[in-house]
């Protein structure tokens, strides 16, 4: 934790929220103004326990409410739209690790595309599920011995590791000379999280430590030596986040002024780019160690 202390210098108050899954807790958001982002104060010292939650379906597939429904819908459309960003990078040996694999869906698509794959994922009825699926799995990225990925991807998972900045170290030790990090995170700077604000399902508190912006990314990364090429919205996002904010915020799923709100984000983005969630493609560079 010596080097997140860095991360914790100078914050400035921004607001409380409530975390909405699991405990109904009151958590704080801090304002980092050099990295331009967010953390959430305190961090439980149990924090696992904040993930055991039916609803929770990140480990799951989970079928039963109109919410799951949708989430498991689309997901099976972005899953094939995930692996087409893989294949655009045009990797001889096609090595590709995931980092918070859950039940190893995207790796099991990846692996049908010819890819070789490589998870990390601490959930072990997720890494079981996995297992049955032909996915190498590990519980933790230290227990993985495998190196020199082409890929390394994290969908929505940045915003829940501990320990940060070593993680990112890790991460970029764990890659080949020239190759790709893929890291999907919320934007607390899109139009559905300045107008849900507390209530926007995105903070996620306490499970979402981080809450980046597009600035945050680019300083954390060019710290070592990588740089952001480009960044490709998750549309879809907009719509699933606001669904769960508006229910946060009114206490019933308005699923009208719900996809109204997702359908005004998106649009707003064009223009700002500042869309719900974000993928960011991270290039190692050729003479990093």
């Amino acid at each position: 934790m010596k080097r997140e202390k860095e991360l914790y210098k100078g914050l400035k108050p921004f607001m409380n929220c409530v975390d909405h899954t699991v405990s109904k807790e009151s958590y704080e958001l801090l304002l980092n103004k050099d990295f331009d982002m967010m953390v959430t104060l305190p961090v439980p010292s149990d924090l696992e326990n904040y993930y055991k939650s039916e609803t929770y379906i990140s480990h799951t597939n989970a079928n039963k409410s109109v919410l799951d429904k949708i989430y498991q819908k689309v997901r099976k459309r972005t899953l094939q739209k995930k692996v087409a960003i893989l294949n655009s990078f045009n990797f001889t040996e096609k090595k590709v690790l995931d980092i918070g694999s859950g039940t190893g869906d995207f790796l099991a698509t990846c692996k049908n595309a010819n890819w070789n794959v490589f998870g990390v994922e601490p959930n072990e009825d997720a890494r079981t599920i996995s297992k049955s699926k032909d996915i190498n799995v590990r519980s933790d990225i230290l227990f993985l011995k495998e190196t020199n990925f082409d890929v390394i991807t994290l969908w929505h998972v940045l915003e829940h590791v501990e320990n940060l900045l070593e993680y990112i170290e890790i991460l970029k030790a764990k890659l080949k000379p020239n190759g790709v990090l893929l890291i999907a995170v919320p934007n607390y700077k899109s139009f559905d999280a300045n107008y849900y604000k507390e209530f926007w399902a995105a903070f996620d508190v306490p499970r979402h430590l981080w809450h980046f912006s597009q600035t945050s990314i680019q300083k954390l990364f060019t710290n070592v030596s990588m740089k952001v090429e480009k960044t490709i919205p998750m549309k879809y996002d907009s719509y699933y986040v606001s669904m769960l904010s508006e229910k946060y915020k009114s206490g019933s799923t308005n699923f009208i002024k719900a996809f109204y709100i997702g359908f005004l984000s998106n649009m707003k983005a064009k223009s700002t780019s500042e869309y719900s969630s974000l993928i960011y493609v991270i290039k190692n560079r050729e003479n990093s160690n």
